[in-house]
């Protein structure tokens, strides 16, 4: 069954005290780092539980063969004392995952899954089976880590089960055209959504009953390789029913003299794209504080003002 023949499960609000299942689906990660952001995540009142193969190292570069990184994810969804999980980093691995994961077992026990990059994978998943909200948003070992690494207040907002709450430019959004409109969010990792496409995992296009604002953002991207991958993404359909685009921080994707560019090159690629588009979200691979953007909830793309470009969440993304 699609996620758009699902209703959307809010997993349940995250609060002082919420434990959060820390696991590894893709590649190996470095337990300093690791260590470092669950110091982090208590320092904001989390109690953490590693998962028993979170700190693997092989076969090659995954944290553990598939069977164990599926057994851990399994295993933090069933725990009923689990109130959320974050993943150490990306890498590569996750799609490996998707053709074991027990979807029954996630719709039995929806919980906050938190990640970004390769787990866009993950994410998609979870909305088609599940139909579940989650978080494209910073993790323990690449975010929490680091001293700047995430931004707290889109952390709070998300977590927390507030509505009304919007991104801007002090978060990076600027305008490359302007509009203003509706739709459910979803999106991620563009790579990993192109890849996706034409398997049974891929990201189902929007309807009319309930058009799609997508979220794209990758890194070490070059300008023809996202103009590549749109063309993709528009001749599979999944620009169909799509009302505006926000793109992500690019400067992890070209230096600072070629983003005029690549801003060119996403233009062209869009040419036939009616909406509004937007460009620079700190969300996913970014250098800063990396912002938490909730997935499968009704947002408002305002781009009317130049001067003002917001991202409106409209709905809660957890249930408090």
């Amino acid at each position: 069954m699609s996620a758009a023949a699902r209703a959307r499960v809010r997993p349940a609000a995250l609060r002082a005290g919420s434990t959060l299942a820390v696991v590894s689906p893709a590649s190996a990660t470095k337990p300093e780092l690791v260590q470092a952001g669950l110091d982090a995540l208590h320092e904001l009142g989390y109690r953490t539980k590693l998962m028993p193969h979170a700190l693997d190292c092989g076969p090659l570069y995954y944290a553990g063969t598939v069977d164990e990184r599926v057994a851990d994810l399994h295993a933090a969804f069933a725990d009923a004392a689990i109130d959320g999980i974050v993943c150490t980093r990306g890498g590569w691995g996750s799609a490996e995952l998707l053709p074991h994961l027990d979807a029954e077992l996630v719709r039995a026990n929806p919980k906050v899954f938190v990640g970004y990059s390769d787990h866009t994978a993950l994410h998609v998943w979870l909305a088609r089976e599940a139909g579940l909200v989650t978080f494209y948003g910073p993790m323990v070992a690449a975010d929490f880590a680091r001293a700047d690494g995430f931004d707290r207040a889109s952390w709070t907002h998300a977590m927390s089960g507030d509505a009304g709450w919007s991104l801007g430019v002090s978060d990076g959004l600027r305008v490359l055209r302007e509009g203003t409109v509706e739709g459910t969010l979803a999106g991620g990792c563009i790579s990993i959504l192109a890849e996706g496409l034409g398997t049974p995992y891929e990201l189902l296009p929007a309807s009319a009953q309930e058009p799609r604002i997508l979220f794209l953002e990758d890194i070490g991207t070059k300008p023809y390789q996202w103009e590549r991958m749109l063309l993709h993404l528009r001749y599979a359909g999944l620009l169909e029913h799509v009302s505006g685009i926000v793109f992500g921080d690019m400067r992890q994707c070209v230096a600072a003299e070629d983003v005029a560019l690549l801003e060119a090159a996403v233009l062209h690629a869009l040419a036939d794209f009616a909406g509004p588009i937007a460009i620079g979200l700190r969300s996913g691979h970014v250098d800063g504080a990396n912002i938490t953007v909730p997935l499968g909830v009704r947002v408002r793309l305002e781009l009317s003002d130049p001067e003002d470009p917001r991202l409106v969440f409209l709905e809660a993304a957890v249930a408090v």
